[in-house]
């Protein structure tokens, strides 16, 4: 053995003998200070005796956390993930009882709710402890981590050397729109993201699609096409399924349709990884991955990233311990939201605390230390989505002190991120980026009494709860309906008569959709004058509804607006109209989306305020996206300023499709030509029900070359 392995072997002894020393102390202080744990016989010990009982206590617990904690771990990939970090204490308590009866002459004993707790501690300080040693010895970490390069080089018949051509980060901060950002570096949230500005990066805004929402913009990232994705949910009348875009079933098929379309199998199918996403990108390496969150072959596990991540008993108590904190931080800040009555706000009871917990914490620890192992591992191209933000600002508003806090967080794991990239064993490039942003304002229901379905309701002379009917809308359109009936207004009439079935309404943020199940294909707006004449009128002169996109026999489609106002939409044009406010772009979105085989009979896209910036969601939420208007179709792209600038001479970056080949451009610059996966004809009994809950075969391409 060389000098420079005996120093090596040297020194992970002394770490471990350390991590020993130290937790045998943590395991006295915590005998003397817990009454349910004790270390030594009844009628007493020596304190010699007592330290001896306590370091076999360490060691035994060391020893069952590095051989037991890994298989417990791997042997529940199954289970979801939140159930897992609610059984992180439960089965780290275990291995302390275990432990403990392994003590010679059987000193060691406590009951399961104080092993729960002393397991937790003993945890956290041999992590702190060993983290803070192996951090102090810098080079040797190095070492380490080129070792680990080298010899996943030499299984991949790569060479090594120092001419390895850096490798790319993109890392996704969901919801976070252009000006967020800049508001967020402004005011010192995010000092990590602002030192990039000023140093490496630059900093461009880009427009998203109509469907202002990650489904259709990270589609379109991915894997370079998100043509017929018209919302984040959808009606597809030749095969009655909905479909949503976070169901994995649904994800599934969605991916697939897009590699047929491009021929490509993604962005990341050159040696990529796919973390936190809804779709793989191409990537071998997934974890929470939802379109192969149904997939149980051993190539595709999605869950197999939490094992990275929870076979480190410490991660999984601090993860736990955060869930915890963050779940009481979440009904902190939501009862003094109600006591302050700030408006706008919504309900955030039931299980909302612990669905944000899971998008804060678990989620964000899982993928963060994915993305930390992927550097450690030299992959070429890795992108991540971290959902905090989003979540957040969705309840608590996307400009409130809550998703404020959240940024900051956010901002420590890039500088996380950053640190690391500087150990790894090749150079890399990070990318951030957002696939929308989020405008404010309050939900459609609260604001008007009634919700988008309960008004294509009374548009249609269908009946409605009778709170929607004492409300001002609810009222205005149950009028709208008689006059068009030529009937007088009755008061306390309960019903009107039914025309056919009920149309199925859809809410994708400030976007409705509505269809008609009975009509094959897309109706007019004739055919609908001629059955519902009340419908178009009512839903296009409400004061919370901007305008309408609706096909046409004489125009092919048409837009609506108040007042009668009809544009073909061949002829709209930005800043006039009923896009008068919508800025920039919105024409082209609104054509390109009337060209998608499932746009819904009735496109609804909610009021648009300028001066506040504020929308109307259709479901529940004060700060949305999904439609035109405001920040929520403004994402932002923050870029090495050593990549080729994302369009040249100034012009705007449109569309995620665009986005995709922005990036695939990059990869090239960084790493040469990404060479696409060959793609599989699907067979025919490949397509299911997207609603079924099982993914399709033969979504994941056949590899080539």
């Amino acid at each position: 053995m060389t000098a420079g392995r005996w120093r090596r072997a040297g020194s992970a002894l002394f770490r471990m003998t350390v991590v020993w020393v130290v937790s045998t102390l943590t395991l006295l202080v915590l005998a003397g200070l817990l009454p349910d744990f004790q270390l030594e016989a009844d009628n007493g010990d020596s304190a010699t005796r007592v330290a001896m009982t306590a370091g076999w206590g360490a060691g035994a617990f060391g020893l069952l956390s590095a051989l037991v904690w890994p298989l417990v771990v791997r042997a529940l990939l199954l289970v979801p993930a939140l159930v897992l970090g609610l059984l992180v204490f439960f089965l780290n308590g275990s291995l302390l009882l275990l432990a403990l009866r392994l003590i010679p002459d059987g000193r060691g004993e406590s009951n399961p709710e104080t092993a729960i707790v002393v397991a937790a501690v003993m945890s956290a300080v041999a992590s702190a402890t060993s983290t803070s040693l192996a951090v102090r010895d810098d080079e040797a970490y190095r070492r380490r981590l080129s070792r680990l390069a080298d010899r996943r080089r030499r299984r991949r018949g790569e060479a090594a050397g120092p001419g390895t051509p850096p490798g790319t980060v993109f890392l996704q901060l969901d919801g976070v729109g252009h000006a967020t950002l800049v508001r967020a570096m402004g005011e010192g949230l995010m000092p990590t993201v602002a030192g990039w500005l000023d140093a490496t990066h630059r900093l461009d805004a880009w427009r998203t699609d109509w469907s202002s929402q990650t489904g259709a913009s990270q589609l379109g990232i991915l894997h370079g096409s998100n043509h017929d994705i018209p919302a984040f949910r959808w009606y597809e009348k030749e095969t009655g399924d909905l479909v949503v875009c976070n169901r994995p079933a649904a994800a599934a098929v969605l991916q697939r349709r897009a590699i047929e379309r491009t021929g490509d199998g993604g962005l990341l199918t050159v040696d990529g990884a796919s973390r936190g996403n809804l779709f793989s990108g191409g990537a071998d390496q997934l974890a929470l991955v939802l379109s192969m969150a149904a997939r149980r072959g051993r190539r595709n596990r999605s869950r197999a990233g939490y094992f990275a991540y929870f076979s480190d008993p410490a991660n999984a108590v601090r993860t736990a311990m955060s869930f915890v904190v963050e779940v009481g931080r979440e009904i902190s800040q939501s009862t003094r939201a109600r006591i302050r009555k700030d408006e706008p706000r919504i309900k955030r009871g039931g299980l909302y605390p612990f669905i944000r917990a899971f998008a804060t914490v678990v989620e964000r620890d899982v993928v963060v230390t994915a993305v930390i192992g992927d550097m450690f591992a030299g992959r070429t191209a890795v992108y991540a989505d971290l959902v905090a933000y989003d979540e957040v600002a969705h309840h608590s508003g996307p400009r409130s002190r809550d998703a404020a806090k959240v940024l900051e967080r956010l901002d420590r794991s890039l500088a996380l991120i950053a640190k690391v990239a500087e150990h790894a064993p090749r150079p890399y490039r990070i990318v951030l980026l957002s696939d929308h942003g989020q405008s404010p304002g309050r939900p459609f229901d609260s604001r008007y009494g009634l919700t988008l379905k309960e008004l294509v309701r009374a548009g249609c002379g269908l009946p409605v709860p009778a709170r929607a009917r004492r409300t001002r809308s609810g009222a205005e359109a149950r009028d709208a309906v008689r006059v068009v009936l030529r009937r007088p207004a009755q008061a306390g009439a309960e019903t009107l008569p039914d025309p056919d079935s009920d149309p199925v309404v859809l809410a994708s943020g400030n976007l409705g959709l509505i269809s008609f199940p009975d009509t094959p294909g897309r109706m007019t707006r004739e055919e609908l004058d001629r059955r519902r004449p009340a419908l178009l009128p009512t839903l296009a002169n409400h004061p919370g509804i901007g305008f309408l996109l609706v096909g046409s026999e004489a125009h092919g489609a048409v837009v609506l607006g108040a007042g009668g106002v009809e544009v073909p939409v061949a002829e709209l044009v930005d800043g006039e109209g009923p896009l008068a406010h919508f800025g920039p772009g919105a024409a082209d979105a609104v054509r390109r989306t009337d060209t998608f085989p499932h746009v819904a009979d009735i496109m609804v896209n909610s009021m648009y305020e300028p001066d506040s910036g504020e929308v109307h969601a259709f479901e529940g939420q004060i700060g949305s996206h999904g439609g035109l208007g405001g920040e929520q179709s403004h994402p932002f792209l923050l870029s090495p300023r050593d990549f080729s600038a994302p369009v040249e001479d100034g012009g705007e970056l449109i569309g995620a499709e665009q986005v995709h080949t922005v990036l695939r451009r990059w990869l090239t610059e960084c790493a040469g030509p990404q060479v696409p996966l060959g793609i599989r004809a699907p067979a025919p009994d490949d397509a299911v029900a997207v609603e079924d809950g099982a993914a399709p075969g033969g979504v994941v391409p056949d590899r080539a070359g």
